[in-house]
């Protein structure tokens, strides 16, 4: 296991890269600390798996150093950097028994054959698969091949970090949950550093205690789950955590007077700096329907079960409400209330709030 340092890290696939554009990966200074779960989040595209092959020592950066444990290992190759990874895809021999698969990495290594076999029943007990130790991985079902794969990954007891890349893709939904919480129980067991890189905001949230997400090549925040979705530091991050994602609605700023469609908002904190394009951003989770605050027609109203998403219109402008209870109908007149606390103004993007300490 290992600490994980991201320095000065800056990636592009043209020989002569010259502006922003160019590069693939953007300036990254990161730190991962030993034994925590990480997950790196954002939809394709955005750089995750370019970081994840840089890390990994398959592509090499065109800036910037990678450390493991304070120890420069930006120029060496994959098998020396003691990285274990799990893909998309089970990589496992059909031909062999669950028990050789296991085993495979250690043999592979010249491993004590004593050794191996108390590693394997330990992998395998922790995995839930001892009594399929036999079998023929031919004849395992596609999440239990992937469970053989995740436990290939974590046998070793000499990796400095386990990198899973989007290991859920191929499973059955009403399997994902499974292997979710059994990795999260994994991880709490062996306490290796693992990275989980996905695009998929429930994968990354259940799994990581922290999330580092990612739009075109930056970070644009790294932080607990619930961070990300109480406090975002960019509309991407309020946009693309949630379900639906948080309301950025246009809007005008003067003298720390906020205006959406002209009514001023209250929002949370002091606002800071000057100049951009102004947005607020604010959770349908606090979006109240009432006697009075902004005037609005009910477009939409869709029933998800324990609660309801209302869409109405203020203006040209759409705004989710999430509700309990009866909902309006179609077309209904309402009045929307902002939750002043969870209001937010945002500049070019970037969250210009603070709260007084």
């Amino acid at each position: 296991m290992a600490k994980i340092t991201l320095s000065n890290l800056r990636h592009s696939y043209l020989p002569k890269p010259g502006k922003p554009a160019d590069y693939a990966l953007k300036k990254i200074d990161l730190d991962w600390q030993d034994g925590g779960a990480y997950a790196l989040l954002g939809p394709s595209g955005c750089g995750k798996s370019t970081l994840l092959n840089i890390i990994s020592g398959l592509l090499t950066p065109s800036e910037g150093r990678i450390l493991f444990d304070d120890r420069d290992v930006t120029g060496l190759p994959p098998d020396q950097r003691n990285i274990a990874q799990v893909f998309q895809f089970p990589v496992i021999y059909d031909t062999m028994t669950v028990y050789d698969n296991l085993a495979f990495p250690l043999r592979n290594r010249g491993v004590a054959e004593a050794h191996v076999d108390t590693r394997v029943r330990e992998i395998a007990e922790m995995l839930e698969v001892t009594e399929m130790l036999k079998t023929r991985a031919s004849h395992l079902s596609p999440d239990n091949k992937q469970k053989i794969s995740m436990g290939r990954g974590l046998v070793r007891d000499d990796v400095n970090v386990v990198m899973f890349d989007e290991p859920l893709t191929v499973i059955d939904p009403h399997l994902k949950w499974k292997l979710r919480s059994k990795l999260k129980e994994l991880h709490q067991q062996v306490r290796a550093t693992m990275i989980y890189v996905t695009h998929d905001q429930t994968e990354a949230l259940t799994f990581a205690d922290q999330v580092v997400v990612m739009q075109d090549g930056e970070i644009v925040q790294i932080g607990t789950p619930v961070e990300l979705f109480e406090r975002p530091q960019h509309t991407f991050v309020g946009h693309f955590i949630g379900s639906p994602g948080m309301n950025v609605l246009d809007a005008s700023e003067d003298g720390g007077t906020v205006r959406f469609e002209g009514q001023p908002i209250a929002i949370e904190g002091k606002v800071t700096g000057q100049g951009g394009a102004t947005q607020i951003g604010i959770r349908p989770e606090f979006v109240s329907l009432g006697d009075a605050g902004l005037e609005a027609r009910v477009r939409k109203v869709s029933d998800v079960g324990r609660h309801s998403v209302v869409e109405a219109m203020v203006g040209d402008t759409s705004v989710k409400a999430i509700i309990e209870g009866a909902a309006p109908e179609q077309g209904a007149a309402v009045h929307l209330a902002f939750r002043a606390d969870q209001t937010r103004l945002y500049r070019d993007g970037w969250l210009a709030t603070e709260i007084a300490s």
